[in-house]
């Protein structure tokens, strides 16, 4: 993996570097042109990509979910455009297929990708959704298979792909079980009766090539179907855990480098340094990167070790780090534009990314959608797993070198228990009680761990005095603040999960300065009252910022090389 990893960052260089066919300067004009960047692909065909997204089965490279999400963060470090049009979509068009696909079906879709071949997704239809998602194909049941009738306005790579994996209603209903999943194999010619239609510009992701498609009497053979009739939205439900958690990831990528814009403009040379306000917001991000790092890779696990519970943290996760990633963007653009140095280069890239961001994260739709996960089963949660529930396994937050198969087919779609509101609650023992002034930090991350615990504690009473089927109580706009509370406490969760259980190996890790600052922001978020950080918190935070920037290191947990800024691609 680190292998594979070092050798991406090596391709594509050092994104500050304004001579870098793929740095930021180039990545900004490719999106001006509505272009993905040619030299980004040629790298990513060169790396043999495709294979990352198949399962080791089937000949690819997919094993772990915690591992694709950081292969795949040198490619969002430098254009989510390009991480989104070049292959995850094509991960998220196969999920199906290997959750529920036949031999022969998860062969030919394994031998598209791993050929260099992109697969596009056909989503259903949602009358409040953008244009990815209106519109509908409908399939009609022959002797012989399937009439494929409809119209999808954006589909990606509608033009470049060798399948789609297509959501198509097969029943009038409107019931669970009134759309099915059908792959459509197109990789020697199109079948008679489908149309690409031309391509439409975007607003975010300039570059990647959304079109429509229309079909007419398009005739498919019965084995087309994956899974079984009426399976979709089943299907659907099963799959979106891997992609929300996938996606929460891979965006801190863009985080990271827009991070790294900053640093570099106030410690470059002739610049005046960071005063105070702008190391409290550089130490800021960096630490909210690091929680959104903790709780991405906390549930990606989930997806081995806990897959009747994934989905629960897998929407919490995507509810709350793609907005929290476009906060911290614009925070950053302040710095930057306070800077004499890098400023036209870093102000350019960070308006790109807050154009991207929202269509990586589908924006208001991808918000709804993980609220419609986590409100029906919050009620349930509050009176049956919280408070009650035991700590989640060791694996989630030190993996060891393998972990169960990642079974897609096994991932629950509701019920399990609460994993994140159970490492919150046991985390208050493991720290040991109130320190005192002997050990502020530990003081200090007791009183914000039992803030957080009280929180909880009310959300408890709350959502334990509803009922999971009064749709009318949980559409409530206080109710929906109420699961937003509830994603916050969650990602505390995953923090102290993370940082209870270090053994010392990274000694900025095993700081308390880092795990402080984080839950003070996140509860700052809530409104709580919380005590004062120690004075030297943020500094301590702030110094490994410019340690990992002069060295060249990520700002995640893994501190992995990156290429420039002192890291891979100088003297060695």
């Amino acid at each position: 993996m680190r292998r594979r990893i070092e050798e991406l960052e090596r391709a594509f260089g050092d994104p500050c570097d304004s001579a870098n066919p793929l740095g930021q300067a180039a990545l900004v004009e490719a999106d001006r042109r509505n272009e993905l960047p040619a030299a980004g692909e040629r790298a990513l065909d060169a790396a043999d990509f495709g294979s990352e997204f198949v399962p080791v089965a089937l000949g690819g490279r997919l094993d772990r979910a915690d591992v694709l999400a950081r292969v795949l963060r040198p490619v969002f470090r430098r254009d989510v455009g390009l991480g989104f049009g070049y292959g995850i979509t094509s991960l998220f068009a196969a999920s199906a297929v290997w959750a529920a696909g036949t031999e022969q079906q998860r062969d030919r879709t394994a031998r598209i990708l791993l050929g260099g071949g992109r697969l596009s997704i056909v989503h259903h239809n949602l009358a409040h959704g953008n244009a990815m998602w209106q519109g509908e194909l409908v399939a009609r049941r022959t002797r012989n298979g399937y009439v494929l009738n409809g119209r999808k306005d954006a589909v990606l790579n509608a033009e470049r792909s060798a399948a789609y994996v297509v959501y198509a209603r097969t029943d009038a209903g409107r019931g669970p079980r009134s759309h099915s999943v059908l792959l459509l194999d197109a990789r020697e010619r199109p079948p008679a009766g489908l149309r690409v239609l031309p391509r439409q510009l975007t607003t975010g992701m300039r570059g990647c090539r959304f079109a429509g498609l229309e079909l007419a009497d398009c005739h498919l053979p019965a084995d087309s179907v994956v899974g079984r009739p009426g399976d979709g939205t089943e299907l659907a439900l099963r799959t979106f855990p891997l992609n929300r958690a996938l996606v929460s990831s891979v965006v801190l990528g863009a985080g990271d480098t827009a991070l790294r814009s900053a640093v570099a403009a106030v410690t470059a040379e002739g610049a005046k340094g960071a005063g105070k306000r702008q190391r409290q917001v550089l130490a800021g991000v960096f630490a909210d990167l690091l929680w959104c790092d903790a709780m991405a890779t906390v549930v990606l696990r989930s997806l081995h070790v806990l897959p009747d519970s994934a989905h629960l943290g897998a929407a919490a996760v995507k509810y709350l780090v793609p907005d929290l990633v476009r906060e911290d963007l614009e925070e950053l653009g302040t710095v930057l534009g306070a800077s004499d140095s890098h400023r036209e280069s870093g102000l350019s890239y960070v308006h790109k990314l807050l154009r991207d961001l929202p269509a990586a994260g589908l924006g208001h739709l991808g918000t709804a959608a993980c609220q419609a996960v986590l409100l029906p089963q919050l009620p349930w949660l509050a009176r049956n797993s919280w408070g009650v529930a035991e700590e989640p396994p060791q694996s989630l937050f030190r993996a060891g070198p393998s972990m169960p198969p990642l079974e897609m087919g096994r991932l629950a779609v509701a019920g399990g228990t609460d994993f994140l509101a159970a490492s919150l609650n046991g985390a208050l023992p493991r720290l040991g009680g109130d320190a005192g002034e002997a050990e502020p930090y530990r003081g200090v991350l007791v009183r914000l761990t039992e803030a957080l615990i009280t929180e909880l504690e009310l959300l408890r009473q709350k959502f334990g005095a509803m009922s999971a089927s009064d749709r009318a109580v949980l559409a409530r706009p206080e109710v929906c603040a109420l699961a937003d509370r509830y994603a916050h406490v969650a990602a505390a969760g995953a923090v102290l999960g993370f940082w209870t259980r270090q053994n010392g190996t990274d000694p900025f890790l095993a700081d308390p300065a880092w795990p402080a600052l984080a839950l003070s922001r996140l509860g700052g978020r809530l409104g709580l009252k919380l005590p004062a950080l120690p004075p030297d918190c943020v500094d301590r935070v702030f110094g490994e910022v410019v340690a990992r920037y002069r060295s060249g290191r990520a700002y995640d947990l893994n501190a992995g090389l990156l290429a420039g800024s002192g890291g891979i691609g100088r003297g060695r």
